[in-house]
């Protein structure tokens, strides 16, 4: 009990019924209003006693129904009941479901603080008379009409404040009851239903999907770019003095790799912000089919050598598909330039594409660096790549093999033969 009576949180869920008890006071004073307007009217009693039970009963079950009422109440319930809902912050109601929940609660916040409201009032009303009492003259007094009480002058009058003290404890104590089990139930009327809570953990799933797959786009576009960037400015720099055509070709290059990220940044920042600006959140992406052949010529242009191997028609790739596989190439080709451990002119890269009836198949080998660890569990980049064909159900291969390293991703893919 003393637990309870030094706990803050006793004192919070006193204030939140002290709250419904106000606006209980607000209800009477507005009905009692329109109670004497209607006993004006010299109404049948039939008929008066209805209009003031509706009067008495609709200005709550009205409120409750609004939509900014769960909002209002959840943040007081967060606030002073010390509830923490699934969905934060509690919004409006938005069905009428959540609307009958939403009224019935803020009744059962009324009734209850309406409840404590007289106690309090009453224990310290009376409380403040009783404990004055001692220090009065010997004496017959009235308490309230119809009940006395004597003072005697001696200490047999100190069962007066010790009374009191105990009621006020006790009220103490009953409103932390209230509070308690209204706590309990404040979830299961304020909060969601299982329907709206498995509606909600797929918003948030969908969300959180679109973030990851995000995070990969720029991880890929902006990655593979900054790395052909390095490559061909440390190329340009050491040729500047002795072949300015192959540092300006390289330094072109540069140009056209960060103009191409530039373009996929401002198009993953166009989704995050939910632009919907012409030529931002709306902005095609890359495509194997389409993009093939830049990815390659730029990745040549700083010095690397990529042989490509291509068999089947590209443009049958459905679109994801097509998306998917231009950003598993344009990761393993980054990983190739990062991991090669020597200068670009020196690196080289094979680039196998083969789509027919059994999927499509992709394959990245180029060598590495004598004494290279195996790092085919590790990086962004390749854990990007297993959850891109993880989602299109397909099959990833990746590790040493020899003194070269090698990706190979296999989609499945229905592809139909032109005729």
């Amino acid at each position: 009990m003393a637990n309870v009576l030094v706990r803050g949180s006793t004192y919070l869920r006193w204030v939140y019924l002290l709250l419904g008890a106000a606006l209980v006071l607000a209800f009477i004073l507005v009905d009692s209003g329109l109670a004497s307007l209607l006993d004006e009217l010299h109404l049948p009693k039939v008929l008066s006693a209805i209009l003031v039970v509706l009067i008495a009963v609709a200005p709550p079950l009205v409120l409750g129904t609004l939509p900014a009422v769960r909002e209002v109440e959840g943040i007081a319930v967060e606030s002073l009941l010390g509830v923490r809902f699934e969905e934060r912050p509690l919004g409006p109601s938005r069905t009428w479901p959540q609307r009958r929940r939403t009224t019935t609660w803020f009744c059962l916040h009324l009734a209850a603080g309406g409840f404590v409201g007289v106690l309090s009032t009453v224990v310290f009303g009376l409380g403040a008379v009783l404990i004055a009492a001692p220090f009065r003259s010997p004496g017959r007094r009235q308490l309230i009409p119809g009940v006395d009480y004597r003072t005697t002058g001696g200490w047999i009058d100190l069962w007066m404040p010790l009374a009191t003290i105990a009621a006020v404890i006790g009220l103490i104590l009953l409103s932390a009851g209230i509070g308690a089990l209204l706590a309990y139930a404040a979830p299961r009327l304020l909060g969601p239903t299982p329907a709206e809570r498995i509606e909600l953990l797929e918003r948030r799933t969908a969300t959180l999907a679109e973030r990851n797959r995000l995070a990969r786009e720029l991880h890929d576009s902006v990655g593979h770019a900054l790395s052909l960037v390095t490559i061909q400015a440390a190329a340009a720099r050491r040729v500047l003095a002795t072949d300015p055509a192959f540092a300006e070709t390289a330094l072109a290059a540069m140009e056209t790799s960060a103009r191409a990220a530039l373009a996929d940044l401002d198009h993953v920042l166009g989704l995050l912000r939910d632009d919907r600006r012409p030529g931002s959140a709306t902005a095609p992406q890359a495509t194997l089919g389409s993009n093939l052949t830049r990815l390659v010529e730029a990745t040549r242009a700083g010095g690397i050598t990529v042989g490509v191997r291509r068999t089947g028609d590209l443009e049958q790739l459905p679109a994801a598909v097509s998306r998917e596989a231009y950003r598993i190439v344009q990761e393993g080709l980054t990983n190739a330039i990062r991991h090669a451990g020597r200068p670009a002119g020196e690196v080289s890269v094979d680039l196998l594409i083969n789509l027919d009836k059994s999927g499509l198949l992709l394959e990245l080998t180029n060598p590495v660096a004598a004494g290279a660890a195996d790092n085919s569990g590790g990086g962004r980049g390749l854990a990007g790549i297993r959850e891109r064909v993880a989602v299109l159900r397909g099959t990833v291969e990746a590790g040493l093999v020899a003194d070269r390293w090698r990706l190979a991703v296999t989609l499945p893919v229905a592809v139909t033969t032109k005729g």
